[in-house]
């Protein structure tokens, strides 16, 4: 067989082969797994906002992909928002020595500080730390990372010596049937709750008048006189998707910004955690009680934060309640970085119900197109409707930030593994089967030659 001939097969196997083979591109198999919060029971006007400790959750070093979840009932039906309002779900990591015992229904304040330790996210808010959470907002909510990133748990180097890593999650649902204001209820109105003290006793602000401190566990909001609804079993089903960890996944850290975080620039600040304050939540003031003025009845907060990392923005979604009309994250000169905007229900089945915040629209930049650099200073602003009063509203914005883009390959490698050059890929791969067909036809050709020259024929053109 001559050189021609190897090639043409050379050439004719490697068409043959899928991408990852022909390219050595390394495939990680997405897993999926749906669990199951503890049960909670609750009946019209009832509040549940638990905290479960050891929940389940994939086990390894993994890479997760996204994070879903919705409140169910017993034979697994999704409630409506209008009948169990999600005002949120939060899901934490932590590390336990090992031999300690954690029950689902711990308080962190017994434990023994020397068998327990917080594992939060990167972001600049202390009180913010989870890893995964949303609101009513969840069930159409994109929580994908994607490729080549992921969010790392379970790293062996990062779990101090003798401990091991566990979740927990919390529950905050409120049970609106036969509320006589379904919003207040879903607002925590602390008139609506018949609240004065938080759940240590602690007497609340006079101008305190609604939110998370008027809500809590066992709490009662008022319902309609007379009506009457079984009390039932509810549990959060969270669905996850990860890969396992290998070189091919770049991990991304978690940031969380406040637009309450009152943090200020000084000669002497960082950006660190201990500069920043943040309160979670804030009221927002009808145009009945402050006038029209210009603002078209909406209400704009915008702060400034100074960022004590630098990284390359993958993914960004903001997280609001009822009344909210968007947010947005600038630079200092003005130019958008990221937008989340609102997405209401029109109807009364569960993902599409009429007057809630069902979904929030996030952001993808094109890896490497928005990079934040540290020591600068970014603009936070989240917007609210004041038609009408609101409590206990957020305006909290979640964003994956990666040290590093996927390092550069050979460019046949690279094309194939990036998802956005899908025709390229396709012009090439045409090219290189042209290629293939054409030397099938000069092989031919030359060997018919051949034989006709050995038979006395005179070769044409060759």
């Amino acid at each position: 067989m001559n050189q021609g001939c190897l090639i043409l097969v050379g050439i004719l196997v490697t068409l043959s082969l899928p991408y990852s083979h022909a390219f050595g591109r390394n495939e990680n198999k997405i897993q999926t797994a749906v669990f199951l919060s503890p049960k909670f029971v609750l009946g019209p006007g009832s509040v549940e906002n638990r905290f479960y400790y050891n929940v389940d959750f994939p086990k390894g070093h993994i890479a997760v992909k996204s994070f879903d979840a919705e409140v169910i009932d017993e034979a697994g039906n999704p409630i409506p928002l209008h009948e169990t309002y999600l005002h949120h779900w939060v899901v934490v990591r932590y590390y336990v020595r090992k031999g300690v015992e954690i029950s689902e229904f711990d308080d962190p304040r017994k434990f023994n500080e020397s068998d327990y330790i917080s594992a939060r996210n990167s972001g600049i808010c202390q009180n913010l730390g989870q890893f995964f959470g949303l609101g009513s907002e969840t069930r159409k909510t994109s929580t994908h990372v994607p490729n080549p990133y992921g969010i790392e748990a379970g790293n062996p180097a990062e779990i101090p010596s003798g401990f091991e890593e566990q979740w927990m999650l919390n529950v905050h649902a409120i049970d609106t049937r036969g509320a006589e204001d379904k919003l207040g209820c879903t607002e925590c109105r602390c008139d609506l709750y018949n609240i004065t003290v938080d759940e240590y006793g602690r007497p609340l602000r006079p101008d305190y008048k609604g939110g998370l401190l008027c809500c809590y566990d066992h709490t009662q909001c008022k319902v309609k006189h007379g009506f009457e609804a079984v009390r039932r079993a509810l549990y959060l089903r969270y669905t996850v998707t990860w890969v396992d960890m290998d070189r091919s996944v770049l991990p991304v850290k978690i940031y969380i910004f406040d637009i309450t975080d009152s943090w200020k620039r000084s000669r002497s600040s960082t950006g660190i955690i201990a500069e920043h304050e943040c309160k979670v939540e804030y009221d927002i003031e009808s145009c009945d009680a402050t006038g029209m003025g210009d603002d078209g009845c909406i209400g704009t907060r915008r702060i400034s934060l100074g960022m004590p990392f630098g990284g390359y923005l993958i993914y960004g979604v903001a997280h609001q309640h009822s009344g909210g009309t968007g947010s947005a994250l600038y630079r200092e000169d003005g130019q958008l970085m990221c937008s989340s905007l609102p997405t209401y229900g029109e109807g009364e089945e569960p993902g599409n119900e009429a007057g809630y915040i069902v979904g929030m629209t996030t952001c993808y930049p094109k890896p490497g197109t928005v990079e934040i650099s540290k020591g600068e200073t970014l603009i936070l602003e989240s917007n609210y409707s004041r038609i009408r009063h609101h409590t206990g509203v957020m305006g909290l914005f979640y964003i994956l930030v990666a040290d590093e883009l996927p390092k550069p390959m050979h460019a046949l490698h690279t094309v194939v593994q990036t998802q956005d050059s899908i025709m390229v890929v396709t012009i090439l791969w045409a090219a290189v089967a042209l290629i293939g067909v054409v030397a099938v036809i000069a092989v031919a050709v030359h060997y018919r030659l051949k034989r006709e020259g050995e038979d006395g024929y005179e070769a044409i053109g060759m």
